[in-house]
């Protein structure tokens, strides 16, 4: 999980665990990417069921 965050977000856990301030950083840049990928997903959809 260390790895990860830090790959994903450049901060560690115990960082990010720290600071509020990082950690809504983290979680806004999370939903971002969450609601990408929703977006690929539904062009890859309707790519395949045309």
């Amino acid at each position: 999980m260390e790895k990860a965050m830090q790959q994903s977000h450049g901060i560690g856990y115990a960082e990010y665990n720290r600071k509020l301030e990082n950690r809504m950083e983290v979680e806004e840049q999370r939903e971002k990417d969450h609601h990408q990928s929703i977006s690929i997903v539904a062009e890859f959809q309707r790519q395949v069921h045309k």
